[in-house]
């Protein structure tokens, strides 16, 4: 009787702590970023190419994330300035063709807000990163019955960290990240 008992306990809290994987929705998702400019304005840019997984249980706690992000495919609106941005003076896509981050810890600062660390990767160097989330919700997506959470997550590094571009009087240094996510279970 208690082999019985513990077989169903073990099977119900199995249950209960299954991690699902969870892809990204690109056409509903934004890699975003902003940088001053001048230090009088800001520009606004962001990724078009990017591959962002997760690990998570079904309320979408404490994910664990797996980006990569094409840095050939940033946008600011302005092609000279794109081509510049993946010159050897910054990104160097040839050299570097993917920025990356993984998550290394997770801490619930809310009932939806939490703060993510993880090891971001760009332009050859890897420097550790927290960023701030806020889940937004959860539905189950009515095409595919499957769930779809929504997400933002927030933070700023500073590109100097990275040896993105020179020491110029004409950007800032920090750079703004805001990502918009849709999330959806595999």
């Amino acid at each position: 009787m208690r082999k019985v008992i513990f077989i169903l306990s073990f099977v119900a809290f199995a249950t209960v702590t299954a991690q699902d994987t969870w892809k990204a929705d690109n056409a509903h998702s934004k890699v975003g970023f902003a940088i001053t400019h001048l230090m009088i304005s800001e520009v606004e840019g962001n990724f078009g190419e990017f591959d962002i997984q997760a690990t998570a249980d079904e309320s979408f706690s404490e994910p664990n994330f797996t980006v990569d992000i094409k840095t050939t495919s940033i946008d600011t609106d302005n092609d000279r300035r794109d081509d510049h941005l993946r010159s050897a003076d910054f990104f160097d896509v040839e050299k570097h063709p993917s920025l990356t981050f993984k998550t290394t810890s997770f801490e619930k600062t809310g009932e939806k807000t939490f703060k993510l660390t993880g090891d971001l990767t760009m332009h050859g160097v890897t420097k550790p990163v927290t960023l701030e989330g806020k889940l937004n919700g959860i539905i189950t997506d009515q095409r595919s019955q499957k769930l779809k959470a929504g997400l933002k997550l927030t933070g700023t590094v500073d590109r100097l960290d990275f040896g993105v571009g020179g020491d110029t009087p004409t950007l800032g240094d920090e750079v703004n990240m805001t990502i918009n996510l849709e999330m959806a279970q595999q």
